[in-house]
């Protein structure tokens, strides 16, 4: 788990990396919400990045749920407003944290949440797969991702062909634990708790089903969300060559949270 400490801070952030990926890829991303005023409180997933735990294998989504909630428990330690924002798979996980947990934050960002596959294997394959769940479940497959897939922006592209840390394989588990989450985010969703939800999302993703994040969204049922979708820009829309309009929205929506959080104590 890494931390990040920003000098008079209004709030802190808890920021929750996609599949295959880890967290040393949001240190910049982190290091500019440092500068506007929020503490960060981050780290690997389980089986993933530097994780002591078996690279690209879990046993239980939960295991993610359970990671995400410690996070959130040093996050509080700060007394300030917390937001928790999650990335694709990331933002599965935190959709999932909040039905399970019901934490008290102050805001929810969404970014591409993997809420549906777009690049799912074929029938035949899922068919032996979910075999080998049940017999084999550590059984490692190729990680379905291109990384020209992501993002545009190609300083991300270079750094990632020769970045060690990123997954090129998965377990049948694995796979079948994200399916089996993205089924109860929908099942579930009335367990979302009563939280300000900001979703932003790529127009151009070739990575997750915009169609499921907007199914989704239409159907949550909370006082305050909100919907926005960058026409062109991938998957990895934090990491785009026009990310500073999506992280200017994302900090405004966290500032105003913490302000009317401030409000409401005072």
């Amino acid at each position: 788990m890494k931390k990040m400490y920003a000098d008079d801070a209004v709030g802190v952030v808890v920021i929750v990396h996609g599949a295959f990926e880890h967290a040393g890829r949001y240190d910049e991303i982190a290091s500019l919400f440092q500068q506007q005023g929020l503490h960060v409180v981050y780290g690997d997933l389980p089986g993933q990045g530097k994780s002591t735990r078996r690279r690209g294998h879990i046993d239980r989504f939960d295991q993610y749920i359970d990671t995400v909630s410690f996070w959130l428990e040093e996050a509080a330690k700060f007394r300030l407003p917390i937001f928790l924002l999650g990335h694709s798979m990331g933002g599965l996980v935190a959709i999932r944290t909040m039905e399970e947990k019901h934490p008290e934050i102050q805001g929810v960002i969404l970014s591409s949440p993997g809420l549906g596959i777009l690049n799912e294997p074929r029938k035949s394959v899922k068919l032996v797969s979910r075999v080998l769940d049940a017999v084999y479940p550590k059984y490692k497959v190729e990680a379905p991702i291109l990384t020209e897939k992501v993002t545009r922006n190609e300083q991300v592209i270079e750094a990632d062909e020769g970045d060690s840390l990123i997954l090129e394989k998965v377990s049948v588990r694995w796979y079948w634990e994200f399916v089996r989450a993205i089924n109860l985010a929908f099942k579930q969703l009335s367990e979302f708790p009563d939280v300000p939800t900001l979703v932003v999302q790529a127009g151009e993703d070739m990575m997750v089903d915009i169609k499921e994040t907007k199914r989704w969204f239409n159907q949550l049922d909370i006082s305050e969300k909100s919907y926005k979708e960058w026409a062109n820009l991938y998957h990895e829309i934090l990491n785009e060559p026009e990310r500073d309009s999506v992280l200017r929205h994302i900090v405004v929506f966290m500032k105003q949270k913490a302000e009317e959080t401030g409000r409401k104590e005072r």
